[in-house]
């Protein structure tokens, strides 16, 4: 009975909650159950509040036998990647120093916990969120479910892991540089990566805790096994118009941009070959599917962004390094006149040390770009496009200067490449949900993005809840089975 619950998604535990045929306690504890079964292989949940996750479960019981109106969420269990701050659980981003700080309920957790969510764990991410990775000195390494040779992703790793392997139905993530949709990608999950602003953002780490920066480019937003629950999550986090049920969209009168070829950004060919492949499947269910270049020129955008990232990055480096950094911007921008790479040192330490008036000159790129991409908007509905270069690669934890990514063909590429095909929504604040497109040759999961206009959430998710309807969904993976 257990594994039959827990290969639910949240919409179908919640039904069969509010039918009184399972209570929030009996659910909470075979999700706890299903943690413990797979800790030692997966380590996606790092930190639990069992004491408090039963007492909350309990008293919801209580409520719903007495005929109480309960919340959207009422009695659902899930876990929170440990970058948010929750009552009674650290938010430690992957730092000893943070774990045993005492801290309030982040925005999106409170907006949760009043709907009823019964939130009992943290999810594992890489030391403040900062990799595609997910490992730190603090947690360990989180396996990814399809291999655990191979890395869930990151930074929103443990949570896409606890998703794939049916240890939670919801997760509440973050994303700057595709730490929603990366994991996604590679566990074969959804997630969507909201339009900047949509949901609050205080309460997480980083920025430093207690800060009430709503920092640019970085969102929070929901995980989960079905499209109809990353609307059901959302609806409940942004705690605005969006409703929690919707039809899916009309696949037939549906226009899909198909991007795959950007000449600066390489791609796997198995990767490729996977969304080609999905992509015939859409037209097939009657949809108007067009291959187009570039819908924005991507060296421009990737300049831009750089340094607009590189701004928010730099204010969490130590002081000492940024003033050595600023040293440096002499001899790097020397180096980059000469034709050093836009993933070199040199230019990594020119956007850490952005000034004012570059960060303006780089906003000013990136409301320009926005501008001309409505261009692409007034003709489709949404951009379908590639999120990883490649499929969930082996753990590879030296120095960021030197990791590679190996494609399938043997072809090499920068390990700073996995930022590329996830900028054109990132820089320009646009909305983007992930979807699992089929496996790989490798047998890999293989997720893409569908990009949608500026407040175009409703349509994404539209969009994503018609596919998984009439095309392909969640598959789990054996230790998901």
């Amino acid at each position: 009975m257990d594994d039959h619950l827990l290969k639910l998604d949240a919409t179908d535990q919640l039904a069969l909650l509010n039918k009184k045929k399972v209570s929030a306690t009996e659910l909470l504890k075979a999700s706890l159950a299903r943690h413990e079964k797979t800790h030692a292989k997966l380590n996606a949940v790092v930190a639990v509040d069992l004491d408090r996750a039963l007492f909350h479960a309990k008293a919801l019981d209580e409520l719903r036998a007495r005929g109480e109106t309960l919340g959207l969420l009422a009695g659902l269990p899930m876990t929170v990647k440990d970058t948010f701050d929750v009552v009674g659980l650290p938010a430690s981003s992957g730092l000893k120093h943070l774990r045993q700080r005492q801290a309030e309920d982040a925005t999106a957790v409170a907006l949760a916990k009043h709907a009823g969510v019964v939130i009992w764990g943290k999810t594992n991410t890489p030391v403040l969120a900062g990799d595609w990775q997910t490992f730190n000195g603090l947690y360990g390494t989180t396996n990814n479910p399809w291999d655990v040779t191979r890395t869930c992703g990151g930074s929103s790793g443990g949570a896409a892991t606890a998703l794939a392997a049916g240890i939670t139905a919801l997760e509440i993530g973050s994303d700057i540089g595709g730490s929603l949709r990366v994991p996604a990608s590679f566990c074969g999950v959804y997630s969507h990566k909201p339009t900047w602003g949509l949901v609050g953002q205080r309460g997480q780490v980083p920025p430093s805790p207690g800060s009430w920066s709503e920092r640019d480019l970085n969102v929070a937003g929901p995980m989960a096994r079905s499209a109809r629950d990353l609307r059901l999550l959302l609806s409940v986090i942004e705690g605005g118009p969006l409703a929690a049920k919707a039809p899916g969209a009309d696949l037939k009168t549906a226009r899909i941009a198909l991007w795959l070829d950007e000449p600066s950004f390489p791609l796997d060919p198995q990767v490729r070959t996977a969304i080609e492949t999905f992509a015939a499947e859409l037209a097939a269910a009657g949809a108007e599917v067009t291959p187009i270049a570039s819908p924005a020129h991507m060296p421009t955008l990737m300049a831009a962004y750089q340094t607009l990232l590189g701004a928010v990055i730099g204010e969490d480096m130590p002081d000492s390094t940024i003033r050595a950094m600023e040293r440096m911007r002499g001899l790097a921008r020397w180096q980059m006149a000469r034709g050093a790479a836009p993933t070199s040192a040199a230019a990594m330490t020119l956007a850490y040390t952005a000034t004012h008036r570059e960060w303006l000159a780089a906003d000013a790129v990136r409301a320009r770009l926005r501008h001309e991409i409505g261009e692409v908007f007034g003709r489709f509905d949404a951009i379908l496009a590639p999120i990883a270069p490649v499929t969930a690669f082996a753990h590879d934890h030296r120095p960021f200067q030197r990791r590679r990514l190996t494609q399938s063909d043997g072809a090499v590429m920068p390990y700073a490449s996995m930022l590329n095909w996830i900028s054109l929504a990132t820089a320009l604040h646009l909305p983007a949900t992930a979807i699992p497109v089929g496996p790989a040759a490798n047998g890999l999961p293989v997720g893409a993005q569908l990009i949608g206009p500026l407040n175009g959430d409703a349509k994404t998710l539209a969009l994503a809840q018609a596919i998984e309807d009439d095309i392909r969904g969640f598959v789990a993976p054996e230790m998901g089975r």
